[in-house]
C-alpha cells in the first residue's frame, strides 16, 4: 500500500536515510557533472577576474572555518535541509576578494562534512556534493566582480542583483541535478526550496551588518561575534530534528494501525478484507488523477482500506444472512460507517480525518445516502472517491450469489448514476484510470454471501434497487 506522491513524513524518512547511505551510481554521476561544472566556473573566475584586493590567507582561513561551523547547524526542511551560512557568506564576499570566494566556499563545505565522514556517519562519496552545493556562491561573486564595486554601501541595486544571482545559480544547479536524476519537477523544486531561500533572505541583513562592521573597523575577526548565535541555532536544530523524528514515528504508527485494522477486518471476513484492499489501489489512482496532494492521497488510501471496518461491530447473523434483509436488519447494517468512525476517533490524530471519510463513504451525491444525508460538496471528496471505487470494485467482482458484471456494464452503471449517486468528476476520473489491473477481475467468489445488501427504496421497502451500491 503506497502512493507515488510523498507525505512530509515520507520525504523526511527518505532524506534522513539518504544522507547516511553511500551515493548511488546515478546520483554520483549527477553530482559529478554538477560539481565539475561548478569547479570549472569557480576556477575560471578566480584565475581570469581581476581584483585590487589582496587575499589574506589568515582571514580566508578564519572565514572558511566559520563557514564550515555554520554548515553543522542544519534545519531539516522537506526532502532536504538548510544551514545559516548566509550570515558568514555575505561578509565573506566583501572582506575577501570576491573572485576567490566560490572556491573557498566549496572548501569550507567539504571541511564541514569531513568530521561526519571520519566518524563513519556519512559515506565519503557524499563529499562530492560539496562542489554542487556551492553553486549559490558563483552568482553574487560574479556580480561584484563585474560591478567592480566591492563594498557598495550606496548601491542597493548591486546588492539586490547579487542576491538574485545567488538564488538563481542555486536553483538552476538544483534543477539540473534533479533533471539528471529524473527527480523533482521545477514546480516541485520551487515548493521545496522556497523556505530555504526565505531563511537566506532573512539572514542577509545580518551578514551585511557584519560585512560593514568588519570593513569599517578593519577588524576582520568580527565575524566570530556571530558564534553564540550559531550555538543557539544548533540547539533549536537538534530540537527540530527530534520533533521530525517523532513525526516519522507517529506517521508509521498511524499506518501500522491502519494496516492492523485491515488485517483484523480480513480475518473477520475474508471477502470484505480483500475487497477493501482492492478498492485501495483504485482509489489511490483516482485521487492522483484528481490532483490531490500527498496528505489527502494518504487519507484516501486509509479511508479505502478501512471504509468497511465498522462491519466488525455488526452481528455475523446479519452479515451472513442468506436472502434479503428486513428493515430492522438494514438499519443495523447502516450503522457500520458510524461504528467505523467511532473506532478511528478513539485512535485520534490523523485517524480522526480518516474516520470522517469512513463515516461518509456511503453518502450519495443527491443526498439520499447514509448516515447523515450529505449531498454534493458537503461530502468529503475523499469519501466520494471511496464510494465510487467501492461500487465499481463490487460490480466487477464475482460472488457466490451472482456473477461479476462486464467492464462495459460496470462503466455504464457508473455513468448512469453520475450526478445522482456519484460525483460526476470522480466518475470521469475513475473511468479514465480503471484498468483490469486496478479493478477487481472476475473470478471465484467466496463460499458464502457477505457484504452490504440492497437498501430498501425510500418509497417502498420491497422495491428493487438498480444502483451500483446494491452490489456492495
Amino acid at each position: 500500500m503506497s502512493t507515488q506522491a510523498l507525505t512530509e513524513a515520507d520525504r523526511l524518512r527518505l532524506s534522513f536515510a539518504r544522507r547516511e547511505q553511500r551515493m548511488p551510481a546515478a546520483e554520483m554521476r549527477a553530482e559529478a557533472l554538477v560539481g565539475a561544472a561548478f569547479l570549472a566556473a569557480a576556477v575560471a573566475l578566480a584565475v581570469l577576474a581581476h581584483s585590487a584586493q589582496h587575499l589574506s590567507l589568515a582571514v580566508a582561513a578564519l572565514y572558511v572555518v566559520c563557514l564550515a561551523i555554520a554548515g553543522h547547524v542544519r534545519f531539516d526542511i522537506g526532502a532536504g535541509f538548510t544551514v545559516p551560512t548566509q550570515a558568514i557568506f555575505v561578509p565573506m564576499l566583501f572582506v575577501l576578494p570576491a573572485k576567490d570566494v566560490p572556491v573557498l566556499v566549496a572548501l569550507a563545505l567539504a571541511i564541514g562534512l569531513a568530521p561526519a565522514v571520519l566518524r563513519g556517519r556519512v559515506p565519503p562519496s557524499r563529499l562530492i556534493a560539496a562542489l554542487g552545493n556551492s553553486w549559490f556562491s558563483l552568482g553574487p561573486a560574479a556580480v561584484l566582480v563585474l560591478a567592480n564595486d566591492h563594498l557598495p554601501y550606496e548601491r542597493l541595486s548591486t546588492l539586490l542583483l547579487a542576491l538574485a544571482a545567488q538564488f538563481a545559480c542555486d536553483f538552476l544547479a538544483s534543477a539540473a541535478r534533479e533533471r539528471l536524476l529524473g527527480g523533482l519537477t521545477v514546480r516541485q523544486l520551487l515548493e521545496e526550496t522556497r523556505h530555504v531561500y526565505a531563511i537566506d533572505l532573512a539572514l542577509t541583513p545580518l551578514g551585511l551588518a557584519l560585512a560593514f562592521a568588519s570593513v569599517a573597523s578593519h577588524r576582520m575577526w568580527a565575524v566570530v561575534l556571530v558564534g553564540p548565535l550559531f550555538g543557539v541555532l544548533r540547539v533549536f536544530s537538534h530540537e527540530r530534528r527530534a520533533r521530525l523524528e517523532q513525526l516519522i514515528e507517529l506517521s508509521d504508527a498511524y499506518q501500522g494501525t491502519a494496516l492492523l485494522l485491515g488485517d483484523v477486518l480480513e480475518a473477520d471476513d475474508a471477502y470484505t478484507g480483500q475487497h477493501c484492499r482492492s478498492v485501495v489501489r483504485l482509489a489511490v489512482e483516482v485521487a492522483r488523477e484528481l490532483g490531490l496532494d500527498a496528505e489527502r492521497q494518504r487519507n484516501v488510501e486509509f479511508g479505502a482500506l478501512l471504509h468497511d471496518v465498522g462491519k466488525i461491530a455488526v452481528p455475523k447473523a446479519i452479515i451472513n444472512k442468506p436472502g434479503e434483509l428486513d428493515d430492522r436488519e438494514w438499519s443495523i447494517i447502516r450503522t457500520h460507517t458510524i461504528e467505523g468512525q467511532r473506532m478511528l476517533e478513539r485512535i485520534g490524530g490523523r485517524m480522526r480525518d480518516v474516520g470522517f471519510i469512513v463515516r461518509s463513504s456511503h453518502e450519495r451525491w443527491d443526498g439520499g445516502g447514509y448516515p447523515d444525508g450529505l449531498s454534493a460538496s458537503a461530502i468529503p471528496l475523499e469519501a466520494r472517491i471511496v464510494a465510487a471505487c467501492d461500487a465499481f470494485n463490487a460490480m466487477t467482482t464475482t460472488r457466490s450469489y451472482r456473477r461479476a458484471l462486464s467492464a462495459e456494464l460496470a462503466r455504464a452503471e457508473l455513468l448512469a448514476n453520475a450526478g445522482t449517486q456519484f460525483d460526476p468528476e470522480v466518475v470521469r476520473a475513475l473511468l479514465k484510470v480503471a484498468t483490469p489491473e486496478l479493478g477487481a477481475r472476475p473470478g471465484r467468489g467466496p463460499t458464502r454471501r457477505t457484504g452490504v445488501r440492497r437498501a430498501p427504496s425510500r418509497s417502498s421497502a420491497s422495491a428493487p434497487c438498480r444502483e451500483p451500491s446494491s452490489f456492495t
